[in-house]
């Protein structure tokens, strides 16, 4: 049994549903419940609460984490305590390229490497579905505001992201292994908008946001450290972070997906 945490959300939810369809029993965890495959055991439980988790890990082997809370030696504790074999850590790119504005995730990984169990750590890097941060103003008045608009990252589909893990999870070969996940070109905040434009049949104008007017509403939903170095990311990349990795590919066996197709299979969220 594989237990699955974030599953209701980007990544998550697409792993729940490539474990399922491959056979497995699941069980997913996240804090309220959402569309989940028939046969899915749904338990509400916060990474925050590692206790809360007992009842998730029971009977499982293998584990899908997420970087949150603040405890993941108890976590993963619990996850031995209970049987698990295996864990599969979705960290961040940026505890390679900027580990001072990462320290969150880098504890994580740290946590991970030294459990006991057999692990594989993915560092992705931006995901395509950060682009959901624009869909009311899309639908409204076909707007799409971002800072940089001519700097290019190569963002991956958090689709791609579950394939992986659903290889690393249910394939041998992975073991005490940390790979970096990427899309397949570099893609601007232009580029993003005129892709959801093609993808709806109608233009999206670009509208470029100052580093403050950003900073501002990063700070709405993200620790100062980490919207710091997420605009440092977006704004002055390093070379590593412009790098567009093979380990997508390697793993899959095939290109990862671009942006467009992305925007192509999401186009309903921005209708």
């Amino acid at each position: 049994m594989f237990v699955v945490t974030g599953a209701t959300g980007n990544v998550g939810g697409e792993l729940v549903r490539i474990l399922t369809a491959a056979g497995e029993d699941v069980v997913a965890v996240s804090r309220r419940p959402g569309p989940l495959p028939d046969g899915v055991s749904h338990r509400p439980a916060d990474l925050g609460d590692p206790d809360g988790l007992r009842a998730a890990f029971d009977g499982a082997k293998a584990l899908f984490l997420l970087v949150a809370g603040d405890d993941p030696e108890a976590i993963l504790g619990i996850a031995k305590e209970k049987g698990v074999r295996q864990v599969v850590l979705m960290s961040s790119q940026g505890v390679g390229t900027r580990p001072a504005a990462y320290g969150h995730a880098a504890m994580f990984e740290a946590a991970v490497r030294d459990c006991g169990l057999d692990w594989t750590i993915l560092r992705s890097g931006g995901l395509d579905s950060n682009a959901f941060a624009w869909a009311e103003s899309i639908r409204t008045d076909r707007t799409a505001a971002a800072p940089f608009g001519s700097v290019g990252l190569p963002t991956v589909d958090p689709a791609d992201v579950a394939a992986v893990a659903a290889v690393t999870l249910r394939k041998d070969g992975f073991a005490g292994r940390t790979y970096e996940l990427t899309g397949p070109e570099l893609v601007t905040p232009r580029d993003r908008a005129a892709a959801i434009g093609a993808a709806l049949g109608t233009p999206v104008r670009y509208i470029e946001q100052t580093r403050d007017e950003a900073r501002a509403q990063m700070l709405t939903f993200m620790p100062e450290p980490v919207a710091d170095g997420t605009l440092a990311i977006l704004g002055d990349p390093l070379p590593a972070e412009q790098r567009i990795s093979p380990d997508v590919a390697h793993i899959l066996g095939r290109a990862p997906h671009t942006f467009a197709d992305w925007a192509t299979r999401t186009a309903a969220a921005f209708r």
